[in-house]
């Protein structure tokens, strides 16, 4: 085997690695009296240290203060959700304006469809990935529906072209050509949650636009995973969540994003509620709806303090780390993880996420060759082992090795359990 495949190099980037540190920032959950090797920050990312303090910080205000802590001190919780604005505009490449952290992902999406899906007659259609998640899928037929036409019709899937279930972007372009007078909406994914690959969001927002259609992405797997720059690229929206790559706890308040052309455009419909009327005049409580300037003019109630605090403890990690280093150490820990399964385990893992680096973020999907029963009995096997990945039907692990707190010896973890499991 190559030195550079051995466990001795994996230890010698581990200890060069200039991240090192962020792992002690996080708990990690033991097995067997050891440290379990965490492979699914894609699905629920681990619990910062600092999160316990923030949340602390909260009920000691609602003890002391009650009702004045909406108005007392630097955290008070009048303007709570904007002491993450600013760093979260960073993870994502927004202006602090132009993003806001409320409600979850599905609620996000449909209050984002609602302004930027206007169907009409001559342009009534919906353009996603087929195998899309299922939150999305569902909202974008009742979207549908709600708006008096058929699914049957206006719901088109782009299928995947590509070997192992990808879609390239010639397919996509072909699809938002084919169908473009009648576009009104292309809903995409950053990520796509089951294969991994990586879109050029760039690219197909520029396909929309070519073609007068609106244009937003579901960001649930790229946010904290992947660089983003959503002013430059100019989507119409984009929301995504909390709990994965950001480390903000189950079921965490998630992020939505508007760009800044639409700030001031009162003609927007938008389902409104009181927290997204301005500040200035919010507590007059007058019967006309002044929305916000910004995406904060799509809030609808006042936000679950407790349930931000988690995030600014995350994102307080990911501003000192930067996105930058993170996707830095990101590329090197799937090509060493990729390079592993190719040379030792080519008999048993066939990856389905893009070979291409630049198609691909933290995620590697894993399709267990022999089928559903051979691969839940190996992804039980790593269960019980203290490898914990996750698994979607039919047979596919996910491994998602994530930059804060993953290591590089951690992927030898894997392969050699894997390896112990198929040689018994």
């Amino acid at each position: 085997m190559s030195e550079l495949l051995s466990r001795s190099h994996a230890l010698a980037l581990d200890a060069a690695d200039p991240l090192r540190g962020f792992r002690d920032e996080f708990l990690i959950p033991r097995h067997d009296g050891g440290e379990q090797t965490y492979f699914v920050g894609n699905s629920l990312g681990l619990q910062p240290r600092g999160a316990q303090a923030a949340v602390q910080e909260v009920m000691g205000q609602w003890a002391t203060l009650a009702v004045e802590g909406h108005f007392t001190g630097p955290t008070q919780w009048l303007g709570y959700h904007r002491l993450v604005s600013g760093q979260l505009a960073q993870v994502v490449g927004a202006l602090p304006s132009e993003v806001v952290a409320m409600n979850t992902l599905s609620v996000n999406l449909h209050l984002m469809m609602v302004s930027f899906y206007r169907p009409t007659a001559q342009r009534p259609v919906i353009l996603m990935e087929a195998g899309a998640f299922p939150t999305d899928r569902h909202a974008v037929e009742a979207q549908i529906r709600f708006h008096g036409f058929d699914p049957a019709d206006c719901l088109v899937e782009v299928q995947p072209d590509e070997a192992d279930g990808t879609i390239s972007l010639h397919a996509i372009e072909q699809a938002i050509g084919s169908h473009g007078a009648r576009l009104a909406l292309v809903l995409w994914p950053g990520v796509q949650y089951r294969t991994g690959q990586a879109f050029d969001l760039q690219a197909i927002t520029t396909l929309a636009r070519a073609q007068g259609a609106n244009i937003g992405f579901d960001l649930a797997h790229s946010v904290g995973n992947l660089p983003l720059q959503l002013h430059e690229v100019a989507p119409d929206f984009a929301v995504w969540c909390h709990y994965k790559y950001l480390n903000s706890g189950p079921g965490a308040v998630a992020g939505a994003f508007v760009h800044e052309r639409h700030h001031r455009d009162t003609t927007l419909p938008r389902f409104a509620g009181w927290w997204g009327h301005e500040e200035a005049t919010r507590f007059q409580m007058a019967p006309q709806f002044v929305p916000s300037v910004g995406a904060e003019g799509w809030q609808l109630s006042n936000p679950p303090i407790l349930g931000l605090a988690p995030l600014r403890a995350s994102l307080d990690l990911f501003q000192r780390a930067g996105m930058d280093a993170l996707r830095g150490k990101s590329l090197a820990l799937t090509g060493l993880l990729d390079a592993l399964v190719q040379a030792r385990l080519p008999h048993v893992l066939e990856r389905i996420t893009p070979a291409d680096s630049e198609r691909r973020g933290c995620q590697l999907s894993l399709r267990v060759i022999g089928g559903r029963e051979r691969g839940r009995a190996l992804f039980e096997h790593l269960r019980a082992a203290g490898v914990l990945g996750d698994w979607r039907e039919p047979d596919v692990i996910r491994i998602s090795p994530t930059p804060l707190y993953n290591r590089y010896q951690d992927l030898h973890r894997f392969v050699d359990e894997v390896d112990a499991w198929a040689g018994r």
